[in-house]
């Protein structure tokens, strides 16, 4: 597979997490990408965390690509389009479109109807899950689809079928994650006539900043944590789904995906990528033939 060297890759909501291993990733492979979000060392968003978009710029460059930061707010239709102007005025193309934007984590009220569920937080949840996605392409593919063979990755998680015969614990999460499944499906019809492709991506259980914090570990020892939480040993780093775009990207039959959803385990099968330990976490296998069945933990054969 060719590497990404003249390409040019918008990874919207870079910040931390998967968008993080993402824009890394396509760094490896020699691109040129942006890394957006809100969180700068100049000051942070309502996350209050400490990841900031220069960090992650930083990491891009490292790892052999260009790394660019930019401070975005994606709910503002004025801020993505100045975004999308100077990546054109700066690149004259763009190749990469991942549409990562999310920041809902801490709004979220698990195990609640509807009907009790805050309607202000699950609304908000909606528009940083949804509105910023189409926001964004509204603004990106007139550009990307100047030129064949460009990439739209939504980024959600679970995969249709998963996400179609589960209930993923509230009904707006619910809404949020699905519709991005869907939004996928929609795009890859109307860019298809371009010669581009568009899918749904899902990361498996992920071990990002967040979720090491939560459970009091870092990557370092992160099997720790499966002492309180068994099934974390089927986890996966960012940067496994990011070498899931990379080589999507460098993919010279990417069409064959359009439309379609994905997750980082079944498509390592497909391209023989690894994570950062040589593992091959297949973690929406396991879900379904090990949590959902009610097994033991057990990661032997999904890994």
């Amino acid at each position: 597979m060719a590497n990404l060297q003249s390409k040019i890759a918008l990874v919207a909501g870079a910040t931390r997490g998967a968008g993080r291993g993402i824009a890394t990733e396509l760094g490896a492979a020699g691109a040129t990408v942006y890394v957006t979000g809100r969180s700068t060392r100049a000051g942070r968003s309502e996350y209050d965390r400490p990841e900031t978009i220069e960090e992650t710029a930083e990491l891009v460059t490292r790892a052999g690509g260009r790394g660019i930061p930019v401070q975005v707010d994606h709910l503002d239709p004025v801020q993505v389009q100045n975004l999308v102007n100077r990546i054109e005025q700066e690149q004259g193309r763009l190749d990469i479109l991942v549409n990562d934007i999310w920041g809902a984590e801490k709004i979220i009220e698990w195990n609640t109807p509807v009907w009790e569920h805050s309607l202000e937080k699950g609304l908000r949840m909606l528009r940083l899950a949804i509105d910023t996605h189409l926001i964004t392409s509204h603004f990106a593919l007139p550009l990307l689809i100047k030129n064949k063979n460009g990439l739209i990755v939504e980024m959600t998680d679970g995969i249709a079928d998963y996400n179609n015969n589960n209930y993923r614990v509230s009904m707006f999460y619910d809404q949020a994650k699905t519709s991005v499944i869907r939004m996928a499906w929609a795009l890859a019809q109307e860019v298809q006539h371009y010669g581009c492709t568009a899918v749904a991506l899902t990361p498996g259980w992920l071990r990002s900043e967040m979720m090491l914090e939560h459970y009091g570990v870092q990557e370092a020892n992160w099997k720790d944590a499966a002492a309180g939480e068994p099934h974390f040993i089927i986890s996966e780093t960012p940067h496994f789904v990011g070498r899931a775009v990379a080589a999507l990207a460098q993919d010279p039959e990417l069409s064959q995906w359009n439309g379609q959803s994905l997750s980082s385990g079944a498509l390592a099968q497909v391209y023989g990528f690894t994570d950062l330990d040589g593992s091959q976490p297949d973690c929406w296998r396991y879900m379904v033939e090990v949590v959902d069945a009610g097994k033991p933990a057990n990661a032997e054969g999904y890994r």
